[in-house]
């Protein structure tokens, strides 16, 4: 059993905090687009992964993105905020993955889906809060941790696998009584996210007073198990952390279908 205490020291290195990411996340709270622009672009590695990630096929821009103040300019706040906290968890990124079967273009390309599907979704919704767009990420930097957590325990986790046949999501809360949604809150909470954003991913497990904060919660629990249902993804074993819950999101699915063109 690993203590919930324990649990803080992992997440407690995510995310590394470079000063000019810093700067480039302060000017984009305060809606500075064009000086999160000139900041961002003095990081050569951050302006690198910011044009390769908007330029992916998934964001479905015609011509080819070429500079950080461009790429700002048609993200918008939301999606700008989301880069950057997407950089910082390439910066993370094991250098070999000894549980998922992941490798960083891969996880690169769950980054991008996850961003671009909720980015949709909250246009269908009606919903202008880039601190909620932001916190798809959650899922992510989750599994980060959980990649860190089980090589640290790789024998329990692996007998656990192969003797009871557990899934990852179960083994987790074997090992640390968490499951992937309360260890994203807690990144939520350390970060120092928005109270709407950390009462989303509460809202997976206990209803919020808010009605839109739990209408949002189903949206994104939906959008979670469809992207980690991916075949790409369940061979890395994401699938593994979302169980589908019917009765949760029934009054929500058929929207859910029609905009993601779920046949």
């Amino acid at each position: 059993m690993v203590d919930k205490n324990d649990i803080q020291e992992y997440i407690k290195h995510l995310p590394p905090t470079p000063e000019i990411l810093n700067q480039t996340l302060l000017y984009l709270n305060t809606n500075d687009l064009a000086k999160a622009a000139q900041t961002a672009k003095k990081d050569r590695a951050l302006s690198s992964y910011i044009k390769s990630l908007v330029n992916k096929p998934i964001y479905g821009f015609k011509s080819e993105i070429t500079n950080i103040a461009q790429a700002f300019s048609i993200l918008g706040l939301g999606l700008a905020k989301q880069s950057l906290y997407n950089y910082s968890l390439s910066l993370l990124l094991p250098d070999r993955w000894r549980v998922f079967t992941i490798n960083k273009a891969l996880f690169y390309d769950l980054q991008a889906s996850l961003s671009v599907d909720w980015h949709k979704i909250l246009q269908y919704l009606d919903v202008d809060d880039s601190d909620i767009e932001t916190a798809i990420i959650l899922a992510p930097a989750s599994v980060i941790i959980c990649e860190s957590l089980f090589q640290d325990h790789i024998q329990e986790v692996n007998l656990l696998k192969s003797s009871h046949n557990l899934s990852y999501n179960e083994i987790l809360y074997r090992l640390t009584s968490l499951d992937l949604f309360d260890i994203s809150a807690r990144i939520a909470k350390l970060w120092g996210m928005s109270k709407a954003s950390q009462e989303l991913i509460v809202a997976f497990k206990k209803a919020s007073e808010q009605p839109q904060i739990n209408i949002l919660a189903k949206w994104m629990y939906l959008l979670l198990f469809f992207e980690f249902s991916k075949p790409d993804f369940v061979k890395a074993g994401l699938n593994d952390f979302i169980e589908f819950k019917p009765d949760y999101v029934s009054d929500v699915y058929e929207e859910f279908a029609k905009l993601m063109d779920i046949s």
